[in-house]
């Protein structure tokens, strides 16, 4: 049986390694990007180049895509030259993050346009997890758009969760995003405090681990918090941010979020001080200077 062809939106930090990880799966992958020369490497790789997300639908049974907000998915979905306008594909496999309400009521208005399912599949686990095909996705979606979209997600992820209808996949990753951007922020804290006071903050993460204080993000970041190396980054301050903003705005009047409001402000300074497109490890850097 032939496998389905997938066009696939935004080839940056995450797309692209998820685009290889397709291609090697033996996936026929069509790729487009705003700016072209992010798909140069996909391309080389055998996925097909679009020059709109027209015709990368047009060529495709499945549309996937990994955007940078909701403006820049709304924008492929239904701008000019955008995927509602073209009939054929079935399905429109979302891994950006966004608001969740937004997120449903996009999937409405796509099925609406086109008769396109829709599954929100925001994904955890960074640059290295998309790069080894070990993200981890929570899914929101009907049964037969979730059906139809997970062995699609298969080469890309170690877990694929479906939590219920649209929307809950973007919920999921707000939960996720509290616990992950906090922890962020104290292992930031953590590392700075260690180096203030004449600890070799590059041995945390052997002394540490295995014990309570031990999390795959410290592991990740405490070393290059320690070093100040921020080369190839996991992620970067403004997209964790934009995830905490959307929490504070889901969350107001309804939930108590102390912490996460402390991670923000830190993250938000970082942002202030030059680094939003820097890795997130940076953040130390913000610390450092208020110390």
């Amino acid at each position: 049986m032939n496998k389905p062809r997938l066009g696939y939106l935004g080839t940056g930090l995450m797309g692209g390694p998820m685009v290889r990880n397709l291609l090697k799966a033996g996936y026929e992958v069509t790729v487009w990007n705003r700016t072209a020369s992010k798909c140069d490497e996909a391309v080389v790789a055998g996925a097909r180049r679009a020059t709109s997300p027209a015709e990368l639908a047009r060529h495709s049974d499945a549309v996937m895509a990994c955007l940078t907000n909701a403006s820049a998915v709304e924008a492929v979905l239904f701008g000019p030259d955008g995927v509602s306008g073209v009939t054929g594909p079935a399905l429109f496999v979302d891994f950006s993050s966004m608001d969740p309400e937004q997120t449903r009521l996009f999937g409405e208005r796509l099925r609406a346009a086109n008769g396109m399912g829709w599954v929100d599949a925001p994904v955890s686990g960074g640059t290295p997890a998309a790069t080894a095909g070990a993200l981890t996705i929570m899914a929101g979606g009907t049964e037969a758009d979730f059906a139809m979209a997970e062995p699609l997600m298969a080469p890309l992820a170690q877990r694929v969760t479906h939590m219920g209808p649209s929307g809950t996949g973007q919920m999921t990753k707000l939960v996720n995003q509290v616990i992950s951007g906090c922890t962020m922020a104290v292992v930031a804290e953590a590392v700075q405090f260690a180096k203030a006071k004449g600890v070799d903050a590059t041995r945390l993460t052997d002394a540490l681990a295995g014990g309570f204080a031990d999390s795959k993000p410290f592991q990740l970041l405490a070393p290059r918090m320690a070093a100040e190396n921020f080369e190839n980054p996991l992620g970067t301050v403004a997209m964790m941010l934009k995830d905490l903003d959307t929490v504070a705005e889901v969350g107001e009047g309804s939930a108590a979020l102390p912490m996460t409001e402390t991670a923000r402000a830190l993250m938000r300074t970082a942002c202030d001080q030059g680094h939003a497109q820097d890795d997130i490890s940076t953040i130390v850097l913000t610390l450092k200077g208020l110390a």
